[in-house]
């Protein structure tokens, strides 16, 4: 009878697998785009407090005055941010800024230039004092805020000297043209035509940031000038531009500001500095440099603008003003600092949230029991050979000539053979670090390479790339189209490249933290070679890892390394789509998964079960804080220190069972293949490869040629 009950309560326990608080929280710090939710909610509840303070502050006529407003201001924090970024920082954008708005006037009043000619000559203007600052900065390699707050002084001299002796003439004239009018106070679909440019001008640069080389670059010096140095970049170029993009929207606002103000006085963008400076760090741009995006700078840049705005509606004095600007300031630098120091550890501290592992019940393995797992000592049988000449053989295979392959932690595949397999070889270089591999029928070697993604390499030992990402899962936060560990593979009969994706959330080097966690993290990914497409087949598996096309074809065996558990995957008949458990009792942690010549499977156990892990299985608040705590080297995980390899049938009972109880020839066996009556062994964390003799299998039996056919006597 159908247990509902049961139904129930997996549903409930896969879904507190995959989804928590805690989970949420640690993947959006994770998030880019995160970074500003601090500033984007002060600036969200200050919108709701001026609209319920200042009268009429939410009408659309007060929108779309603070619309015309704000722009001018918009620019000159972008400028900021921009600086900031490249890891400098602009003092003079408030001097700049008054300096352009008034070439602007002087172009248009005084010299009697066409719109056209204003335009060019101001932003010609701002361009310029930006290149002198950036050729100091970049190629003098003079500091940034001593080099811009010299700029301002000299700046806001000139501006003085022109304002009194240009102060009657901008008074008395004025200017009669359709276009200086509409930059003054036009509107496209509605929007002010300062506002419509700051947008266009925003998305612009996230593109630049976000999308560009310049970009990149950019990012890269603000980071790390030495770094961006030693990567090829042209550091010195890279600054020089950046003060010049910074003038040049200065001179932007300062056209705007002369078109709608046609004014010009001392005063004008005094302090603007250092309110573009406190945007900018209250957007999230650190000082350090080398983070930050447009959409930062905008939301520090409201924060400010409506305050200024509001408090004077509110008619408290500028002294007031003023002064609540700079506590912030300060508050904002206080806390880039706090969390350019410890939002790492906040990540870390957060992101590793474990949750009950549902492990089946633990065999018994004592020597003498009456049951398939019982130690023995068959493998200290096995003879030996690539010893210290392979580092961590992950996987092991053989080609149709007998020839032995094991991919290793240096980003090589090993190829042995000859007499006793003592002629050693560097097949291929791919580089990462090779783990599950497996023919196709044109004898090409595809391997899984964690942090790459799937790759091949030819019989000359060329390597190419298969496929590197999958479709993106609409409802995760982090985006997982990436192939983050790629572990293990098999190819169906119709050439689908079935594999495993282990985590979606760890790289190689920690992925033992996600058995530790014990969630859903991994997937079975499928690549058609057909339609060059791939596409995620499962979601939600712990830790997948050894990947076996089943010898009728109808389905994939998955291994989950975390779960101690093997599931069967129906790919074709009347089952299609269908996971069910195939083995859930096994005394150790699962790995690959191959093939035997008896029509049966081998199955690698990485490590054996104790009853301390299986309890810390059932602690997750143990395993946070034994992770938090605890060196590396002292963590409770299964025992990797015996090698075991167990036989199984496509009815899930266990046949047999292979022991190194001692660890002496293989301590950590993750791989096995079975080839003309031998299994060949590898190890994960060994030296060394090896192969067992099997009393009474096929002598004459292949996995190349299980799979694909002997040519010489037809298909299989």
């Amino acid at each position: 009878m159908h247990d509902t009950n049961v139904d129930t309560t997996k549903f409930f326990f896969r879904l507190s697998s995959s989804v928590s608080p805690r989970l949420l929280l640690s993947e959006l710090l994770m998030k880019k785009w995160f970074e500003p939710a601090v500033p984007f909610t002060l600036l969200v509840a200050l919108i709701l407090t001026l609209c319920l303070t200042v009268p009429n502050f939410a009408t659309v006529r007060n929108v779309v005055s603070l619309a015309t407003l704000y722009p001018e201001f918009g620019f000159v924090v972008l400028a900021m941010g921009l600086s900031m970024i490249s890891g400098g920082i602009d003092l003079s954008v408030g001097a700049i800024f008054a300096f352009c708005n008034l070439i602007a006037l002087i172009l248009l009043l005084v010299l009697e230039w066409s719109i056209p000619g204003v335009i060019m000559g101001t932003l010609a203007a701002g361009a310029f004092v930006g290149s002198i600052n950036g050729f100091l900065v970049g190629y003098l390699k003079t500091r940034p805020f001593l080099t811009t707050l010299v700029t301002v002084i000299i700046v806001r001299s000139v501006v003085n000297l022109l304002n009194q002796e240009h102060a009657l003439t901008f008074a008395t004239n004025y200017v009669e043209s359709d276009a200086w009018d509409f930059i003054a106070s036009g509107q496209v679909l509605g929007i002010p035509v300062n506002a419509m440019t700051l947008i266009v001008v925003l998305i612009i640069g996230h593109i630049l940031l976000s999308r560009s080389r310049f970009g990149w670059r950019l990012t890269a010096v603000g980071a790390s000038r030495k770094a961006a140095r030693h990567a090829g970049v042209n550091v010195n170029a890279m600054l020089f531009s950046t003060y010049i993009i910074s003038g040049l929207l200065c001179a932007m606002s300062g056209i705007f500001f002369a078109a709608r103000q046609a004014s010009s006085d001392s005063f004008t963008g005094l302090g603007w500095e250092f309110q573009a400076l406190t945007a900018a760090v209250l957007g999230g741009i650190s000082f350090a440099g080398g983070n930050g995006t447009v959409w930062r700078a905008m939301i520090g840049g409201l924060v400010i603008f409506l305050l200024n705005n509001g408090l004077v509606r509110m008619g408290v004095p500028g002294y007031i003003t003023s002064s609540s600007v700079g506590i912030i300031l300060l508050v904002a630098v206080a806390i880039d600092v706090k969390w350019s120091k410890n939002s790492s550890k906040a990540s870390e501290l957060l992101y590793v949230n474990p949750t009950r592992i549902p492990l089946a019940r633990r065999p018994s393995i004592d020597a003498g029991d009456d049951n398939p797992f019982a130690r023995n000592d068959r493998l200290l049988s096995s003879e030996i050979f690539g010893l210290n000449q392979v580092e961590g053989p992950e996987d092991v295979i053989l080609d149709r000539q007998g020839r032995v392959y094991g991919s290793t932690r240096d980003g090589n595949i090993i190829r042995f053979s000859g007499e006793n397999f003592k002629r050693r070889e560097v097949f291929a270089h791919i580089g990462g670090r090779p783990l599950g591999m497996q023919f196709d029928p044109d004898e090409n070697l595809i391997v899984c390479v964690a942090g790459m993604g799937v790759y091949g390499v030819t019989r000359e030992g060329e390597a190419y790339k298969v496929t590197d990402e999958t479709n993106r899962t609409w409802y995760k936060l982090n985006d997982d189209s990436r192939l983050r560990m790629a572990d293990d593979l098999d190819i169906a009969p119709d050439g689908k490249i079935y594999f495993s994706d282990c985590t979606t959330r760890y790289e190689m080097t920690t992925n033992a933290l996600d058995v530790i966690e014990g969630r859903p993290n991994g997937r079975l990914i499928v690549y058609d070679p057909k339609t060059g497409k791939t596409h995620t087949e499962i979601n939600h598996l712990h830790f997948p890892n050894g990947i076996c096309v089943s010898h009728d074809g109808q389905s994939v065996l998955i291994a989950s390394t975390s779960l101690s558990r093997v599931y069967r995957y129906w790919i074709e008949g009347p089952r299609k789509g269908g996971l069910e458990t195939l083995l859930d009792e096994l005394p150790g942690c699962c790995d690959n998964i191959n093939r035997a010549s008896d029509g049966t499977y081998w199955l690698a156990l990485i490590g054996i079960r104790s009853p301390a892990f299986d309890l810390a299985g059932h602690m997750p608040g143990f395993r946070r804080r034994m992770v938090r705590e605890i060196p590396v080297d002292e963590w409770l995980v299964p025992s990797l220190n015996q090698g075991c390899v167990v036989k199984f049938n496509d009815a899930g009972e266990v046949l047999e069972s292979y022991w190194d109880p001692e660890g002496v020839n293989h301590p950590s066996v993750t791989s096995m293949r079975e080839h003309k009556g031998y299994l060949y062994l590898a190890g994960l964390e060994n030296n060394r490869l090896g192969r067992i003799k099997i009393e009474g299998a096929d002598t004459e039996w292949t996995g190349f040629d299980a799979y694909w056919g002997d040519p010489q006597k037809g298909s299989a």
